[in-house]
């Protein structure tokens, strides 16, 4: 059995920040405003030590000490601890903090506040608390949505919200907007990676185990997304509530936990899993153990280097103490205020607190265009704030770079309230991309490049990448910011989606069956065109370009022009519309009064030949029958004895019926009339030889020509047949 465990597990940051501080809290006099955590263990370990768990913050004595979880609470309890003298341990995320302060500067602004996630958890119900109990909290797509009509809105999430869920759920409330929707994605970016990786592991388990409390929500989203991908995936509330037996019949098996669940819990159910099956191999755990090993590696504090090292042990013992006694009294990033002693043409020489020897400032390290030592000789014995830029190998110091950092810190806070900024793409490692914003390290995590799985990621080194901040790190060894651009990416793609999709309803609605519209002629194929009508694409069969046949389309369209064409049907549903240019065009047979009239003489060509005759073209559209009795003088056996498809001939117009798309024509009647030769006498006794049947007609194509029959026989036969009758 081959286990793949999620690198992303364990407490995260927020959980780990609160169960510390009930862990180290005076257990005396401490309490919690509900569970720490969504885990059973951790509780009863934390109660153990005296802390309490309450319900409400009634029930924590004034003057004690009450521990507010990650999940958040309402505003007001703040007022109220501090009117009770409680002193508050605030362990509320980082992330539902940026959503509390979002909640309450949207509220003030006079906007409608929706909250997508579970109306009963801790953290929605404290973010009521932020906007006066008045959001409107959806938690499904099915849920009923509030009127919006004319309104600004502002949707926030819970952060452990499912991504999936939140993404429909907005494109519903798109739908209705009359005015503006803010929308601000405030689901926490470790919640996005680890339903991400536990979507990735369960694709390639056969089962997979999703640990953590049951009442847990993030616990629960992964067991969601999860099932999603795998046909066996198993809950557990802790490693004893499973029977492993169960696993035996599975190559694969995927373990992933929630942000409440111990490290301890899942090496437990990986040890649980060995009494089952002595080949289990967590082939994650090592990988594991070197991400974390080379991220240790990266953010330990660089070592001297063998060439400050000679440095330092070459330069005399007291000088080398002075420097170490100076240097000890500044930090890296600390403002210090140093006075001018002398403005000489490298610099400014000056000395510093508590020192007695000048350090030369170099002129390219002052906040000015252009350096002019005596536009500085009057200022000697002035005081200038100077920022620490370098400790090691030497004291460096500079007056530009703290209105610089000024201008990055404005800049950081900008960005921290989620503004986009660029940076250039210097480098990558295993897990993602590096960059650098001034005195700030930039990392974008591989996943949060751009949406779905990047391969290779040297092609981005060297690029602009667009960010929006995940979290700022400002500590006494680096600043950081862990950025994405796949959130900006993901937005702006959305944002089109539900562009399209509004123009689409706008399109839709505004049009019908019946309809006479305008279109540009875009793309052809073999079967039709698209027409754009709007900026939609609608098609034109090639049977509807023209009433006759059409071979190309580009025979009746042309590709970028513009025509008028009548809507046949418009399939809402599927997102279709189908459109006709003949139809706006008129038909052959409609003009065919005006062109042609009894008596008249054509010349066509030989289109069709049936036992009963022969169809004759005389334009495109229109077809004449010549009956086989308006062929020849003579009679004829069939018509095929006489003419050929293709043969053009003269005929004339012996009737014409418009509305019945009918012609009958005659070719005989444009010939001379043979003589008739006299007939023989038949002697006496001499039988009458038997009449000749013609071949028999097919009456069902006959029967469509056989009104107007005064025309489909000559006055000759009608006489002959008399007399043969007397």
């Amino acid at each position: 059995m081959n286990v793949i465990l999620a690198k992303n597990s364990g407490f995260c940051r927020g959980v780990r920040r609160a169960v510390d501080a009930a862990m180290h809290a005076d257990g005396r006099n401490t309490f919690v405003l509900g569970e720490i955590i969504h885990n059973k263990e951790v509780i009863e370990s934390i109660e153990k030590r005296g802390v309490k768990s309450v319900g409400s913050l009634g029930e924590v004595p004034d003057g004690a000490t009450v521990i507010f979880r990650s999940h958040g609470v309402p505003e007001s309890f703040y007022g109220e601890c501090e009117r009770r003298g409680i002193k508050v341990l605030d362990c509320t995320c980082e992330f539902v903090r940026k959503t509390q302060n979002i909640v309450r500067e949207q509220h003030a602004l006079g906007k409608e506040i929706i909250i997508i996630g579970e109306p009963t958890h801790p953290e929605v119900v404290g973010l009521q608390g932020w906007c006066g109990n008045s959001a409107h909290v959806i938690n499904s797509v099915k849920s009923p949505l509030p009127d919006l009509v004319g309104k600004d809105v502002c949707v926030v999430s819970q952060t452990t919200f499912s991504v999936e869920k939140f993404e429909k759920i907005i494109e519903n409330i798109k739908k209705q907007r009359e005015k503006t929707v803010a929308v601000f994605k405030t689901i926490c970016y470790t919640t996005i990676g680890r339903q991400s990786e536990a979507e990735e592991i369960a694709e390639k388990c056969d089962a997979v185990l999703v640990i953590g409390g049951l009442n847990s929500s993030n616990t629960n989203k992964l067991f969601e997304v999860a099932s999603k991908k795998c046909a066996h995936v198993f809950r557990l509330a802790n490693a004893t509530d499973f029977d492993y037996s169960v696993l035996k019949n599975f190559l694969n098996v995927g373990i992933v936990s929630g942000a409440s669940t111990p490290d301890a819990q899942t090496r437990e159910v990986l040890l649980k899993m060995e009494e089952v099956s002595t080949e289990v191999k967590a082939t994650e755990s090592a990988e594991e153990e070197k991400v974390v090993a080379e991220a240790a590696e990266v953010q330990a504090p660089a070592a001297v280097t063998e060439e400050v090292k000679e440095e330092v042990s070459s330069n005399p013992m007291d000088a080398v103490v002075a420097k170490i006694d100076s240097e000890s009294k500044f930090k890296k990033g600390q403002i210090v205020k140093a006075t001018i002693s002398e403005a000489t043409d490298e610099g400014l020489k000056i000395l510093l607190p508590f020192s007695k020897s000048e350090i030369l400032l170099s002129k390219d390290e002052l906040d000015c265009e252009e350096y002019n030592a005596a536009d500085y000789a009057g200022k000697v014995g002035e005081q200038i704030e100077l920022l620490v830029v370098e400790l090691r190998p030497s004291l460096k110091l500079s007056q530009k770079m703290i209105k610089l950092l000024q201008e990055e810190e404005a800049m950081s806070a900008e960005i921290a309230a989620g503004k986009e900024f660029t940076v250039t793409c210097t480098g990558f490692n295993k897990g993602g991309l590096t960059a650098n914003m001034g005195t700030y390290q930039v990392f974008v995590p591989a996943k949060e490049i751009r949406p779905g799985y990047v391969k290779d990621l040297s092609k981005y080194e060297g690029k602009t990448l667009r960010l929006r901040a995940l979290e700022i790190k400002k500590d006494s060894r680096r600043k950081e910011i862990i950025a994405s651009q796949r959130v900006i990416l993901q937005e702006e793609r959305d944002a089109r989606e539900a562009a399209k999709a509004a123009k689409e309803e706008a399109f839709f609605s505004s049009i019908n069956a019946g309809d006479t519209v305008e279109g540009k002629v875009e793309r052809v194929t073999s079967f039709g065109a698209f027409v754009s009508v709007n900026g939609f694409d609608c098609l034109a069969h090639i049977s509807d370009l023209s009433w006759t046949p059409v071979e190309n389309v580009t025979d009746v369209l042309e590709i970028g022009k513009t025509y008028n064409f009548l809507v046949l049907k418009v399939d809402k549903e599927n997102k279709k519309v189908s459109i006709g240019y003949k139809q706006l065009q008129p038909q052959p047979w409609d003009l065919a009064a005006e062109k042609y009239a009894v008596g008249d003489v054509v010349h066509g060509k030989v289109v069709r030949i049936v036992p009963f005759g022969a169809f004759v073209e005389v334009e495109k559209g229109i077809d004449g029958l010549v009956h086989v009795s308006q062929i020849s003088h003579e009679r004829i056996e069939t018509p095929a004895s006489v003419l050929n498809v293709g043969d053009e001939v003269d005929a004339k117009i012996m009737a014409l019926d418009t509305a019945a798309k009918k012609m009958n024509l005659s070719i005989k009647a444009l010939l001379p009339e043979a003589e008739r030769k006299p007939r023989a006498p038949r002697e006496e006794g001499e039988e009458r030889p038997a009449r000749r049947r013609a071949p028999r007609r097919d009456d069902g194509e006959m029967s469509s020509w056989s009104e107007g029959a005064s025309v489909s026989t000559s006055l000759a036969d009608i006489l002959a047949n008399a007399e043969k009758n007397k």
